[in-house]
């Protein structure tokens, strides 16, 4: 097997930004071989720049992932290779939250520098990748098997790419020019002995004189992990892994069921082992919340399962010396699955009281009851099914002595999803149920009454009797634990999803003159991209008849005319101080027919004082477009998790006069708790609340600016160290809201209109109890984040093997965010969750003839979060300017480091066999009461067990 070029003008991409290496001979002309020995180098394009040049260091910065680096790692898919650089935030919609809901869910997407995934533009081969309908592109999607390498420009690029190219971007390049076949087979599981994980591929190629083509699939299948396997999900408030749950974090909606009397006493069916009547009041006891209530993480995924099929395929054909056709098309089909416990009932939410006349009701009055469907557990399966074409014409001309590339294309891309959810209940149905029955002459409980029966059944018009009753495990007497009883009650619940993305653009890219230090290189472009999606829920979420959230659909699209030019100076070159000094520009045109047109510039510079020191820096503007979900999405329903900061027990600031004005004294945060009470922050509210979208917002518009120096000491051969700043302030941002930030922003930080007004919340005026809560998007505030990366890069030639380390951090120094436009009113720090102010990945690696061996370490620094339990609060007097003076204790959790590790064996056969594990010492981290991207008390990035690995790589 060979990989191999069989034309003059190749693209090629960036190596690591902290490596200096001169590019060998690109090509020899038949001519000049004959007639002397020189070469010429090729001039290549790199991420961040349409212009080819020849100069591997451009003013941004760029980190490499090649395939080596790929293969000597136990990560097998290209979302967990990126999420794990250091550059990366937390992801967006993390496998460990099993209620996350809509057409994203089951996707991949990567966040550069915590500024939210939407912001990082995705590239494959230099074109964009499709969108959801909010914006976010599934790195998922492309098979790792046919990565080449991953370029990661950690600059604004808006410029060059146009919207979303805020954080940075990310190239995922693919393996071209192919000669010969290789298979790769991947199989791992956790120490626990469960997240199986296979991964299956198989690639083939075939380069001639006039053309290539490399065609690959990949199958990947990862099994769910269960919640209640791993100690920090298995309950809501862990300790430690080998420590005693907190108390709290049960729920009294339970699988044995509670009846209401009119009197509002609660009591269950008598559990004893004896087949009690519950028909019989004599046979039930008072409630016992000891005894009664459930923990739901034991029917729920901590870890969600992911099964993916994937086609991709790429060539070029020369049609003459000068002008070739390149493709590439990809097909994947992703299906995931997360589940959680059965749904907590409660029939006084939705007026759906049992009849008096009920043959199950033990009272003679109606009564109102709770039950979870534990026997049925809410599974939504989402099916994402992507088609990508990109084609192009491409070639060169010459003008004088000066050559021009040129290129147009089209590009193509269709998501298509079905959302598949089961375990909610039919309200209708239930109301049916549970209404009035009797028993019939053949001895069968049928709904209705005798002189007017229903029929038995699950049809139109036909009715099944039910008896919520009847604890979990007991068969028989209409309980839920009867299929045709589940038949009855359950509905399968739909939403269908599809976006399209379709882009015609031409660039040409080439030489105006020469100055004494070289070529003055120019590219300009022109692009026309339409953007359509819908997301439509099914009848039973659009109108609420069903547990499942309500939800409204979402349809529409935009369309948008681009042009742009940039320019390459170089100023000076082979001078003192000056080895080479060089600026660039750029500028980008966009017309959009939402909002209107925008004008984006970008300025950069390299100067290289002598020859093993670069210094290089960029000022760029940026924007992002609203999406579709962000202009055309539905109202919907959601169940969220929240703290409120005048509860008692938990809140940050009980008892300040904000509080005292709106709620009781001893006032407690509800929920669906034994007493009715939230046990901790955190807790999901008993009501749902309201969330969507807004038709008047606007782009968001940045700056970045970054700083570095790139140095590689002569005295020691294969050291290389880059030190780059980076800054970049988003203002005007989309802020999506959610509960906590609200009532902080009202309570904590004093800010008037967010207590009162639209997209706000109304108290009871008796209990304080929160009824109404909206949560939507707007145009407000801004981001921003500070920092600096650090690249290390080494190799060392010795007679025991050649050793080699990489290490790779990212400092952050700022990062603040204001969701207000309100003069006077601070910023809040950003520090929470899932933004660590230090992320650092080291990597050494041996290899000594067909052995090999890797070890890497990812280190996570500490972060804080608001103090829950007074046996974890650290910093018990913290107050900042964004607290309005108030003191909000805070708890510092330490840092976390993960090891991996990986042996290699290249075997005579032409195969390499390699064992590996991630995360070796099995370590986790501290509880994370905020439940930072996740559904539990733990952060969803952090791995969840010690995973051990075996990959197969066999070529031909």
């Amino acid at each position: 097997m060979t990989q191999r070029s069989s034309r003059n003008a190749v693209r090629l991409g960036l190596l690591p930004a902290s490596i200096a290496i001169a590019l060998t001979p690109a090509f020899v002309s038949a001519q000049e071989a004959e007639t002397s020995e020189a070469t010429t180098l090729d001039r290549i394009e790199v991420t961040g720049s349409r212009i080819r040049q020849v100069d591997l260091e451009t003013a941004a910065p760029v980190l490499q992932i090649d395939r080596a680096d790929i293969e000597a790692q136990g990560f097998n898919s290209v979302a967990d290779i990126l999420q794990n650089i250091s550059a990366a935030g937390s992801p967006a919609i993390s496998r460990t939250s099993p209620l996350s809901s809509g057409e994203a869910v089951g996707g991949s997407y990567i966040d550069l520098r915590n500024l939210g995934a939407n912001r990082t533009l995705i590239l494959v081969n230099g074109k964009r990748l499709g969108i959801t309908n909010d914006g976010l592109q599934d790195v998922a999607s492309i098979p790792a098997a046919m990565v080449e390498r991953i370029e990661v420009l950690k600059d604004g690029a808006s410029t060059i790419y146009g919207s979303d190219a805020i954080a940075g971007v990310i190239n995922i390049i693919t393996r071209k020019n192919f000669d010969g076949a290789e298979a790769n087979a991947y199989i791992g599981q956790y120490g626990q002995g469960d997240g199986t994980r296979e991964q299956y591929s198989f690639i083939l190629g075939n380069t001639g004189e006039n053309g290539s083509i490399t065609a690959g699939v990949e199958f990947t299948e990862e099994d769910p992990v269960m919640a209640g396997d791993r100690w920090f999900s298995r309950n809501r408030f862990p300790t430690t892994e080998d420590g005693a749950p907190r108390p709290g974090g049960l729920s009294s909606i339970s699988q044995y069921g509670t009846l209401y009397d009119s009197a509002g006493n609660a009591y269950t069916l008598i559990r004893d082992g004896q087949d009690r009547d519950a028909s019989d009041f004599a046979n039930y006891r008072p409630y016992d919340p000891a005894l009664d209530s459930t923990n739901p993480s034991l029917a729920s995924t901590v870890y969600s399962g992911v099964k993916r099929r994937s086609m991709f395929l790429n060539g070029y054909y020369d049609i003459s010396d000068d002008v070739r056709f390149e493709s590439d098309i990809l097909y994947t089909d992703r299906n995931s699955l997360a589940q959680n416990a059965g749904y907590p009932y409660r029939s006084n939410a939705f007026g759906t009281p049992m009849s008096a006349d009920s043959y199950y009701n033990p009272l003679d009055e109606e009564v109102t009851f709770w039950r979870r469907g534990w026997e049925v557990p809410r599974v939504v399966d989402n099916s994402l099914t992507t088609f990508r074409f990109n084609g192009e014409f491409s070639g060169a001309f010459e003008i004088g002595e000066r050559f021009w590339d040129w290129d147009v294309g089209y590009l193509y891309n269709q998501n298509k999803g079905t959302q598949i959810s089961t375990g909610n209940f039919s309200l209708s149905a239930v109301e049916a149920a549970v209404g009035p029955s009797f028993l019939n002459s053949q001895g069968v409980v049928q709904c209705g009454t005798a002189a007017n029966p229903i029929p038995l059944g699950f049809g139109p018009g036909a009715c099944t009797p039910w008896n919520p009753l009847v604890p979990d495990g007991v068969t028989g007497q209409g309980g839920l634990a009867d299929p045709e009883v589940q038949a009855f009650l359950y509905l399968p619940g739909q939403a269908l999803s599809e976006t399209t993305t379709k882009a015609y653009y031409a660039n040409l890219a080439g030489s105006l003159f020469t100055l004494p230090a070289g070529d003055v290189g120019i590219a300009v472009g022109v692009e026309h991209r339409a953007e359509d999606g819908f997301f439509s829920p099914d009848a039973l979420a659009q109108t609420g008849t069903s547990t499942d959230l309500a939800a409204g659909p979402t349809g529409g699209g935009y369309s948008l005319d681009e042009a742009y030019v940039e320019l390459l100076v170089p100023l000076l070159a082979d001078a003192p101080f000056a080895r080479e000094l060089s600026i660039t520009a750029a500028t980008r045109y966009s017309d959009y027919d939402t909002f209107g047109d925008t004008t984006n510039s970008k300025f950069g510079f390299t100067w290289r004082p002598i020859d093993s020191v670069l210094v290089r820096g960029t000022w760029s503007e940026g924007f992002r477009a609203p999406t579709v979900s962000d202009l055309f999405g539905g109202i919907s329903q959601s169940f969220e998790y929240y703290t409120d900061p005048c509860d008692t027990s938990f809140g940050s600031v009980a008892g300040s006069p904000q509080c005292l004005a709106d709620v009781p004294a001893g006032y407690r945060q509800p929920a669906s708790d034994p007493d009715g009470l939230a046990d901790g922050p955190g807790t999901q509210t008993p009501i749902p609340f309201l969330s969507g979208s807004s038709p008047n917002l606007t782009p968001e518009t940045s700056e970045s600016s970054t700083l570095g120096v790139v140095w590689s000491p002569e005295f020691v051969e294969g050291l290389n160290m880059s030190l780059d700043w980076w800054n970049i302030r988003i203002d005007n941002t989309i802020v999506g809201d959610d509960p906590t930030a609200m009532l902080d922003d009202c309570y904590i930080r004093g800010i008037e209109s967010r207590c009162e007004g639209p997209n706000t919340f109304t108290r009871d005026p008796v209990t304080g109890e929160i009824t109404e809560l909206s949560f939507g998007l707007r145009n407000a505030g801004f981001v921003e984040t500070e920092g600096f990366d650090f690249d290390l890069n080494y190799r060392m030639e010795t007679d025991y093997g050649r050793f080699g380390l990489a290490w790779l951090s990212t400092y952050v120094s700022k990062n603040e965010i204001k969701v207000d436009n309100l003069e006077g009113v601070p910023s809040q720090q950003n520090g929470f969750g899932g933004n660590f102010r230090l992320r650092s990945n080291a990597s050494l690696s041996w290899d000594l003839g067909e052995f090999g061996a890797t070890w890497t370490a990812r280190y996570y620094s500490g972060v804080k979060e608001n103090c829950y339990f007074a046996d974890r609060c650290s910093l018990p007097d913290y107050a900042a300017p964004d607290t309005q003076g108030n003191i909000v204790p805070l708890n510092e959790l330490g840092s976390t480091t993960f090891h991996d590790v990986q042996v290699r064996w290249n075997a005579p056969w032409n195969a390499t066999v390699s064992l590996g594990a991630n995360n070796v010492f099995e370590k986790y981290a501290s509880p994370n009461y905020d439940q930072p991207n996740s559904g539990y008390s733990y952060y969803g990035g952090f791995d969840i067990g010690r995973f051990v690995y075996m990959k197969y790589q066999q070529r031909f």
